[in-house]
């Protein structure tokens, strides 16, 4: 077998020895690693079918489930790139990806739960996508989709199909999967990653994270379509050990799956961990968990560590992005409960290097001094897809990549991350910037000018908007909110909009600034007083 390092040898390790293994466990299904990789060549198989080659981008946009991780299989033995589209996206952001990725076929879902992507489909822009050419449906419709110049038609079932085998014809360097990731305007730039930055990282996570050791498990109920979610995915297909999938995180069925497979690995954000801890019976706690990371968006994440230790749950704070990818670190799993909850800890790769970078001045600074994270490792993404102004804009001739984070190198070998270094928002495991926000409020009919910063509401972490209406225009909040919500993913609709007459500002050397301190403490203030 070849040695070289790509997505799909992952799964084709482990056919030699353990094939019969378990790679995958959906509901009441198992399915072994040489089911799995036999799902990847047939899926290879009528891809290739379909006209799709090496350098060729595919967009999937699945929820959790066998075939998203077969098409990553498939993909990665032709040399084609999967586009990972976010199951949450609106119209506007779907045709931004397909436009921008230039993806010449979209593989999909027609619905799941409240989601209709057959009708987000239909609002597409046929000229705003020229290079799509195929779109390919799972759980088949009645109606295929029709959008003008695109052929439609059925995917198959992968399982059942009758293909021969398709050879590993990829080679370490080539591009193999695209994430969004929040940028400086409306709409996100799209991450490159290589087969062998994807694959190698995924192995040093399996090792670091301890999913190699004998019994391992994980659930997987975050979406593949973010690094978050997928990371966590191939790092066990890499140690071999059992996926139990959830299509989407809720909380009882979290529970069940826990104590029913007596999984060993979960990551996810304290609004999950939260929601798990609320859906477990009084008194009730966890035997075989042994590494759960979460990444902190909210506030209590000390308390929330406590409480999950008492119930078997052992928290330890994460770090990653889609430029250095999820669970780039771990905090040590043996300190104490006010050091594990930070995010940050010792990275993966041994070799991956960090160094802080003074916010003010741009000089380089020691151990427990702040400033912005650069981080250069094997790990990092290639580039901003068709950005190079973007690209060189975040990385340097040295490789390291600015990654726009607060933290600090400790003595012990470790880092702590403390904040963004701009006012990003985390939303439902998203990184979102501010601005898409607020330059999709500024085109709501009635709306001067809006800023978006987040917020608890109702002590949960969310964004709220402070609106400035054009004279004579007669909008209410509810009425913008209901608006945002046929525009943009229902995660970035604000929980709260208020009006003001004018932005708290503050005048410096280099202009008037707008004080979103000031905006945060008025949202607190207005939440608490339950006035929106």
């Amino acid at each position: 077998m070849s040695k070289k390092l790509t997505l799909a040898t992952l799964v084709a390790r482990h056919l030699e020895q353990t094939p019969e293994s378990c790679a995958l466990l959906v509901g009441d299904r198992r399915i072994s690693y040489a089911e799995l990789d036999q799902m990847g060549c047939s899926a290879a198989y009528w891809l290739q079918g379909q006209g799709i080659g090496c350098g060729d981008r595919v967009a999937v946009w699945l929820v959790n489930r066998p075939e998203w991780l077969a098409l990553m299989l498939g993909l990665s033995r032709l040399g084609a790139i999967l586009v990972a589209v976010n199951t949450r996206y609106r119209t506007a952001e779907l045709q931004h990806i397909l436009s921008a990725s230039g993806a010449q076929m979209l593989i999909m879902q027609p619905r799941f739960r409240k989601i209709d992507f057959h009708a987000l489909l239909e609002e597409l822009e046929p000229e705003a996508v020229p290079g799509l050419e195929t779109i390919a449906v799972l759980d088949q419709l009645a109606d295929l989709p029709q959008l003008a110049g695109c052929s439609s038609l059925p995917f198959p079932e992968l399982d059942t199909l009758d293909a021969p085998g398709v050879a590993d014809n990829s080679s370490e360097s080539d591009l193999a999967m695209l994430f969004t990731t929040s940028g400086t305007t409306k709409l996100p730039k799209l991450v490159v990653h290589t087969q062998r930055s994807l694959a190698s990282h995924a192995d040093r996570v399996a090792k670091a994270f301890q999913f190699d050791k004998p019994g391992a498990s994980l659930l997987a109920p975050l979406p593949f379509c973010g690094t978050f979610g997928l990371v966590p995915v191939m790092a066990a297909l890499a140690a071999g050990t059992p996926i139990a999938v959830m299509e989407t995180f809720d909380g009882e069925p979290a529970v069940e799956m826990i104590h029913k497979h007596k999984l060993t690995h979960l990551f996810g954000s304290d609004e999950m961990y939260w929601r798990i801890l609320e859906a477990m019976s009084e008194n009730a706690r966890f035997d075989s968990l042994r590494i759960c990371g979460f990444a902190a968006f909210q506030t209590g994440a000390e308390e929330l560590a406590r409480q999950a230790d008492a119930r078997g749950v052992p928290l330890s704070g994460v770090y990653g992005s889609s430029e250095v990818q999820a669970l780039f670190s771990i905090q040590s799993v043996h300190g104490e409960v006010q050091e594990r909850c930070k995010g940050g800890g010792f990275p993966a790769d041994p070799e991956a290097q960090l160094r802080v970078r003074h916010t003010e001045t741009g000089e380089l600074v020691g151990q427990e001094q702040s400033g912005v994270l650069e981080i250069r490792a094997e790990g990092n993404f290639s580039c901003y897809f068709n950005n190079p102004e973007a690209t060189s804009a975040a990385v340097d001739n040295e490789g390291f990549f600015s990654t726009g984070d607060i933290g600090y190198l400790c003595r012990d070998g470790s880092f702590v991350y403390q904040t963004r270094a701009g006012d990003a928002i985390r939303l439902s495991g998203f990184l979102v910037n501010p601005a898409e926000i607020e330059d999709v409020l500024r085109d709501c009919p009635g709306v001067a000018e809006a800023q978006v910063i987040g917020a608890n509401v109702d002590s949960k972490p969310a964004c709220v908007a402070f609106v400035i209406v054009e004279p004579g225009a007669d909008i209410d909040a509810e009425s913008i909110r209901a608006w945002l919500k046929n525009t943009i993913a229902p995660f970035k609709v604000p929980a709260r909009v208020w009006f003001l007459d004018a932005f708290p500002v503050t005048e410096s050397a280099n202009g008037t600034k707008i004080q979103r301190a000031k905006l945060r403490k008025m949202a607190t203030e207005r939440d608490q007083n339950a006035t929106p």
